[in-house]
């Protein structure tokens, strides 16, 4: 389900800038994203509800995987493939307990510590970042590049690198290590979403 090299979009609605979620993301999925994380902390329940169906509905025909933020109650409801927890989330053992075993569980990392500590979850995936600053967290402080050394030579859970990851710096995030980034500006933020992807995808594989 998860392959060896992704390319992960994390959705952000202001940097749509009124651009149609749905077009976006499959003009982004056609030029090389493999998995859409939709997150939305503003939407109400059932708004949320409303575009996480068409996003899953795009995914599905898309041969895309999609993943919830936080929420795990709404990624049951949407029954999506899996949910992304934070540090200050709902535990993964009731997370896995809840979502059962064949749905994806991923968990963010920012720092060191924390890396070891999520090797030891039934997660299937670590998000490592921000590896560079970004304004999307601003409250997070960069950690560089070590700890994606550290996981690829020591742990076996598949990782992704996040955090200020655009084409100009993709190249230092592979050598270090990642098969696997997530970004969110480097693709919302540009003009054209098609040409943007395939930049990022061509030089990741």
């Amino acid at each position: 389900m998860l392959q060896n090299s992704w390319l992960y979009l994390i959705t952000d609605n202001a940097l749509l800038k009124g651009r149609d979620i749905i077009v976006t993301l499959s003009r982004a999925i056609a030029a090389g994203v493999d998995i859409i994380q939709y997150r939305d902390k503003d939407a109400s329940d059932r708004e949320f509800l409303e575009t996480g169906t068409e996003i899953k509905n795009l995914t599905e025909r898309k041969k895309a995987l999609f993943i919830v933020n936080d929420r795990v109650d709404l990624a049951i409801q949407l029954d999506s493939d899996g949910i992304h927890l934070g540090q200050e989330d709902m535990s993964v053992g009731e997370a896995r307990r809840l979502l059962g075993k064949d749905k994806i569980i991923g968990i963010s990392t920012h720092s060191i510590a924390q890396l070891y500590e999520a090797a030891k979850k039934d997660v299937d995936y670590i998000s490592i970042g921000p590896i560079f600053g970004t304004s999307i967290k601003p409250d997070y402080n960069a950690i560089g590049l070590e700890p994606l050394r550290i996981a690829a030579n020591e742990i076996k859970i598949p990782f992704v690198a996040i955090g200020g990851i655009n084409e100009s710096n993709l190249d230092t995030v592979v050598s270090a290590g990642a098969k696997r980034i997530a970004v969110v500006r480097a693709i919302l933020s540009s003009e054209d979403t098609f040409l943007a992807t395939k930049k990022l995808a061509d030089k990741l594989r």
